[in-house]
């Protein structure tokens, strides 16, 4: 909380006003951190082709991913238990689930809505971690994103 403090230009007890301690602190950052990640989600939905909106969802993802390394590190981290983070994240998630259903409804193709976007979400987040931690760089995890989300859809497809 110091730190904190000391990056923000404040003292600690200005903080501990606002914040009980440091998981409080770490939850509200979480919580902002999903409220940004929808709101850029939801701006570089202008294409009307379903997958090209994916496509420009799963870069924005990966994007966000690589532009804001520590902030994505605790919104995927323990900081909130499973519930608070499900709840944080509970806007994110509708967009991609009403894309995935769009997308579904618009290629007649029948899906589990919740395991469809819970595996290109946890696609996506391996690709943002192999992004983050250098193995790929940044770039190529948008490449990589974006060409895993065409074979799922593609998978998907071809199975109905």
């Amino acid at each position: 909380m110091r730190r904190v403090a000391e990056d923000m230009e404040y003292t600690a007890p200005v903080i501990y006003q606002h914040f009980a301690n440091k998981d409080a602190l770490i939850g509200e950052l979480v919580r902002q951190g999903y409220g940004e990640l929808e709101a850029r989600l939801t701006t570089v939905q202008g294409a009307t082709d379903l997958d090209e909106r994916l496509a420009a969802v799963a870069a924005e993802y990966l994007r966000f991913a690589g532009d804001n390394e520590h902030l994505f590190d605790a919104m995927n981290g323990t900081a909130l238990d499973a519930d608070e983070r499900r709840t944080a994240a509970a806007g994110t998630i509708t967009v991609l689930a009403k894309l995935v259903d769009d997308w579904a409804r618009e290629y007649q193709v029948e899906l589990e809505a919740q395991e469809a976007y819970e595996v290109i979400w946890g696609t996506l987040y391996g690709i943002a971690a192999l992004g983050r931690l250098g193995t790929i760089g940044p770039a190529r995890a948008r490449h990589l994103g974006a060409r895993a989300l065409q074979l799922l859809l593609q998978g998907w497809r071809s199975a109905s």
